[in-house]
């Protein structure tokens, strides 16, 4: 179902977030991820006058993790920044991300090594998508995304209970993952 149609506006900044997947032929992959923002006329920043339609920020941000989710090797590169000479010197600083699981508390533990004046507010929070941009990569990949009545397996499927509509006791479990549904407890 679409959107609303919107009243009457103009467009003013655009931010778009990417992340592409890559299957390494060493049996890693890469994950680059990637940040920018656009403003459709000029602004003034403390650095000097940016032109419209010239990124505010375009940063980058590759991790390299194992099938388990772990990540073994990170980096980061700002190749447009509002204050030139400045911004750029954090990106050593995304190697603290090596040896975080995408899987465990990945999030928090982001937070503590690079919140604040410890990293880039925009990279860190382009961070936080990695988890979820790794499953989806891996779905049917590295993970099985199997399901329906003929599915066999005793091993419980990964996605289940991970969002609304996977939810045990919900219909789309009953539909797909036959096996694997609970009745929900009224009450």
């Amino acid at each position: 179902m679409p959107l609303s149609p919107p009243v009457s506006r103009s467009l003013r900044h655009t931010r778009a977030i990417t992340v592409e997947a890559y299957a390494r032929d060493d049996g890693l992959w890469d994950l680059d991820a990637s940040i920018r923002d656009v403003k459709t006329r000029d602004i003034e920043l403390g650095s000097g006058t940016r032109p419209g339609g010239m990124p505010v920020h375009d940063l980058k941000l590759r991790v390299t993790i194992d099938r388990n989710l772990t990540i073994v090797d990170a980096e980061a590169a700002s190749d447009a920044v509002p204050y030139p000479g400045f911004c750029e010197t954090i990106g050593p600083a995304y190697k603290k991300l090596v040896g975080l699981s995408l899987m465990t508390h990945f999030r928090l533990h982001l937070k503590d090594r690079l919140s604040g004046v410890l990293g880039c507010t925009h990279l860190t929070e382009l961070a936080q998508v990695l988890p979820t941009a790794a499953l989806q990569a891996y779905a049917d990949d590295v993970f099985d995304t199997r399901g329906g009545a003929e599915d066999n397996s005793a091993e419980r499927p990964f996605e289940l209970d991970r969002c609304h509509a996977l939810r045990s006791d919900g219909p789309a479990v009953a539909t797909y993952y036959p096996r694997w549904s609970i009745k929900a407890v009224s009450g």
